[in-house]
């Protein structure tokens, strides 16, 4: 492997290295799943990429695209050794296209930065997940992330416009072009948004854009149980009405809410839905009044805010992921049977056998997440110093999983499959399915050096 580091340098220079503390330092994500890479390299073009790659196919070199390590399933974990190719430092945003509502940026650009150089153009690019102050564009294409307002804007995929990828060998492509809709062979962008990197590597992407909603109101709404809770949102959608944000923070979730922030303003007990309208004064009015009438007969109580008080309580809903160590500061959360979903209809079965499972074997949970599309993360935390809590935990996520499969669901509805999830994708597709995707990776990258073990290939 090492024979291999003198054309590296003369590559990217010293953007290439081999120091045991900063392999370290990228050797997983924010999930459970680890590797341990020969090299770490920060590109700064596509041309760099492209050469790497072609070193590194050469010689049978595993390669594994990373960004902000945000990530929740080992997607960019090195659990094969190899490089590590960490695209965030290509960070521009090449243009900003109003007129045609797009903008062209390369992989290492914060999402969050993005929509703060589009806001005065009165555009703003709608995926949104918990993580957008520190994820990247290029991480969020390469696992379809969505976040709190896919329910109306949609994921990443609808706003994936043309994808400039390096293949495994080193060639270059573009999967599209700057149109905003094309019927011309093979959806070749669509294959690459979601391949977390195991088809090739993200170098720019053109994304459309979404007008900035004039007004926003949010609508609070309590309930007895989270199942039921899950009933009045079945309620709204089926009136018609399609909320730009809908979530769900249980009693525990709140409890911890509130520890985190003492101005928390919600003095309400329950367990709670958001439901955010967007759109103009008068249309916001109207959707609010009809959302918080429709849950009237299941909720304890509903009420109507915006301003500088939505603004506070989003900011927690944000802060929901980090915030669990504060219910008992002897367990960690773990990021195990956290994404699963389920189709809207199924969604208070899925959280009754949630509640079960977690009970049964006595772990704490959180359940929280983007009901409106059906989507549930479950926090499950435990003392990790005792095995016997770990076992306790793989048996619920796995528990937790396999409910959210027998319900005609996913394992993963946004944060990826990676190494965490592997084993379940086989049976989620079924085996006719899987196989097709397989020769598709084998198509494009029959070495398999690109970011191997993960998907369920080796």
């Amino acid at each position: 492997m090492m024979d291999i580091l003198k054309e590296l340098v003369e590559i990217a220079g010293e953007r290439v290295s081999a120091s045991p503390s900063e392999r370290y330092c990228y050797r997983g994500d924010a999930s459970q799943v680890f590797g341990h890479p020969e090299f770490v390299i920060r590109p700064e073009s596509t041309n760099q990429v492209s050469r790497i790659l072609r070193l590194c196919n050469e010689n049978l070199v595993p390669v594994t695209a990373r960004g902000a390590g945000t990530g929740l399933s080992g997607g960019c974990s090195p659990v094969k050794g190899g490089v590590v190719l960490d695209t965030s430092g290509m960070n521009r945003i090449v243009e900003i296209d109003i007129e045609n509502q797009q903008v062209i940026v390369e992989p290492g650009v914060i999402a969050e930065d993005l929509n703060l150089h589009l806001h005065p153009y009165g555009f703003f690019f709608p995926p949104d997940p918990g993580s957008m102050a520190m994820c990247t564009i290029g991480g969020m294409i390469a696992n379809n992330s969505s976040g709190m307002r896919c329910v109306k804007y949609g994921t990443v995929r609808e706003y994936i416009l043309d994808l400039e990828v390096a293949l495994a060998d080193g060639r270059v492509i573009h999967t599209g072009k700057k149109v905003l809709k094309s019927s011309a062979g093979y959806d070749l962008t669509r294959l690459f948004v979601g391949s977390e990197g195991t088809l090739g590597i993200i170098t720019k992407a053109a994304l459309k854009l979404a007008p900035l909603p004039k007004t926003r109101k949010l609508i609070l709404s309590f309930f007895e149980q989270a199942d039921i809770a899950s009933q009045a949102v079945i309620k709204v959608f089926s009136e018609g009405i399609t909320p730009s944000a809908c979530e769900i923070l249980d009693k525990t979730t709140l409890s911890v809410l509130k520890l985190c922030d003492s101005h928390l303003a919600i003095d309400e007990e329950g367990d709670m839905i958001l439901f955010e309208v967007d759109g103009t004064e008068t249309s916001t009015d109207e959707a609010a009044r009809q959302i918080v009438e429709i849950c009237k007969p299941l909720a304890l109580s509903s009420r109507i805010v915006s301003g500088s008080e939505m603004k506070g309580i989003w900011a927690a809903r944000r802060l929901v992921g980090a915030s669990i160590s504060r219910l008992d500061p002897q367990k960690t959360r773990v990021y195990m049977g956290e994404d699963v979903g389920v189709p809207l209809k199924e969604m208070p079965t899925l959280i009754r056998r949630v509640q079960q499972i977690a009970g049964k074997l006595n772990i704490p949970a959180m359940k929280y997440g983007h009901i409106g599309d059906g989507n549930l993360h479950v926090a499950l935390f435990i003392d990790v110093s005792d095995e016997l809590e770990w076992e306790k935990l793989r048996y619920a996520a796995d528990k937790i999983h396999r409910a959210a499969l027998d319900l005609g669901g996913t394992v993963s509805s946004e944060h990826g499959i990676g190494l965490a999830r592997a084993k379940y994708l086989p049976e989620q597709l079924g085996a006719d399915a899987f196989s097709v995707m397989h020769s598709i990776k084998i198509a494009l990258d029959p070495k398999g050096i690109l970011n191997p073990g993960k998907m369920g290939f080796d």
